[in-house]
């Protein structure tokens, strides 16, 4: 991990969302230069799904070497948000940082996502940022060199990510886009606002609820980020702003280079991030477009991505049939459809009594999947994961896509049964 330097001692934090995963590895990671930390969470007894409350934090945070005053806020709530951050400034005298981190994720189509979805989503990430700042800016402005970082990805205009899950777009967007203006805005009062954003899918609660157990491997630990956030706070604020910075990107450049580390499994394929069209964070706006051309040309030469043998297919749905049981279809709760290219459609019912398979589209279906019959294939065997596929655009998702994200549970447990 990369070494604390007792720049940030002394200083008061403001973070959102900070009783569990990465809000709290960044308030660890501050704490342990003697920083003051305010964590600004909801969950303040505990979650029946998620682990940690705003106390339990606390404790780690002060045992880190900082001092922390847990608050119970729902930052849609603006008396509670400006009751927080005047208790912050009661206590600790000021703030020196703020840390929009809270989020809420939906990975639904425009059909599936309900309103109240919808506004939850831009109430936390949107407006929850923009009311987190203007509620701390006063006192940011007669802080000692100070900043506002949003966990907020770059803004890639690459319609691939918007297709699949727009609503979630526009509302993690609407964080991004706060750093944009309000780096201008308060560019003169020596303010930094900027955004940072992981290379890889990160190990929380959160992403194991998402995708399931068992996509640790691969993940890495929220700590990669609360280093790399480390890092962007500890710059001069006059200097550093206005930037939309990559973890490992950022890290690199300040000398890091064991990533093994940080990886939940060493030596484990990764999956990248939303919002990085590429695994090389220097080619983030190369179109979506290039990728669809070098598949479509695989597939007219029957290359790689091509047709698979149709007893291959079969074979591999006789084995998801053998998985199903009552318990197992209830863990699932979804009907997926898998529309090959060149194979036809088959469908997997695991929401109803013991689930079951079939060819042919299915009426219910609440996740549509579509790929060349070789890429299921290679998915199934365990050679391609299947978030590696739609990041690169050879599995394209319609419907609701975290359901789709519990897919690499189901192969793992396949390639468990020795398929």
């Amino acid at each position: 991990m990369a070494l604390n330097t007792g720049k940030l001692a002394g200083k008061t934090i403001f973070i959102t969302g900070a009783s569990r995963g990465i809000g709290k590895a960044i308030a660890i990671k501050c704490a342990k230069d003697g920083a003051n930390v305010t964590i600004a969470a909801k969950t303040a007894t505990p979650h029946p799904k998620l682990p940690g409350t705003i106390f339990t934090a606390a404790k780690e945070i002060e045992a880190a070497g900082g001092q922390c005053l847990p608050c119970t806020v729902d930052i849609r709530s603006e008396d509670q948000v400006r009751s927080a951050v005047e208790e912050t400034v009661r206590k600790f005298g000021g703030i020196d940082i703020l840390v929009n981190n809270a989020s809420a994720i939906s990975l639904t189509g425009t059909l599936e996502t309900s309103m109240k979805k919808y506004d939850l989503m831009m109430g936390v990430n949107a407006r929850g940022t923009y009311l987190c700042s203007q509620a701390c800016l006063p006192y940011l402005k007669v802080g000692k060199n100070p900043h506002i970082l949003n966990i907020s990805p770059p803004l890639n205009m690459s319609p691939h990510w918007f297709k699949n899950h727009n609503a979630y777009t526009l509302a993690k967007y609407g964080m991004s886009v706060c750093v944009l203006g309000m780096a201008e805005e308060f560019k003169q009062d020596g303010i930094a606002v900027n955004a940072l954003w992981p290379q890889t899918a990160i190990l929380t609660a959160a992403m194991e609820m998402l995708a399931g157990k068992g996509v640790d491997a691969s993940c890495r630990k929220p700590e990669i980020v609360a280093d790399a956030a480390y890092a962007v706070l500890s710059k001069d604020s006059r200097s550093y702003t206005g930037n939309f910075s990559i973890d490992e990107t950022l890290l690199r450049e300040l000398g890091v280079e064991d990533f093994d580390q940080y990886a939940c499994v060493p030596g484990h394929e990764l999956m990248p991030d939303f919002f990085l069209d590429a695994a090389n964070p220097d080619e983030q706006l190369k179109h979506s477009k290039d990728i669809d051309r070098k598949i479509a040309a695989a597939e007219a030469a029957g290359g790689a991505d091509g047709q698979a043998d149709s007893v291959e297919v079969q074979k591999i749905m006789s084995a998801v049939e053998s998985l199903l049981s009552e318990k197992y279809v209830s863990s699932v709760g979804g009907i997926f459809v898998f529309k090959l290219k060149d194979g036809g459609s088959w469908f997997v019912d695991m929401k109803n009594g013991t689930g079951s398979i079939g060819k042919g589209d299915h009426s219910g279906a609440d996740a549509t999947l579509t790929m060349t019959s070789a890429n299921f294939v290679k998915m199934f065997n365990g050679q391609l994961s299947s978030t590696t596929a739609f990041m690169t655009g050879r599995l394209k998702i319609d419907g609701d896509m975290m359901l789709a994200m519990k897919l690499e549970k189901i192969i793992k447990n396949l390639n468990k049964s020795k398929l």
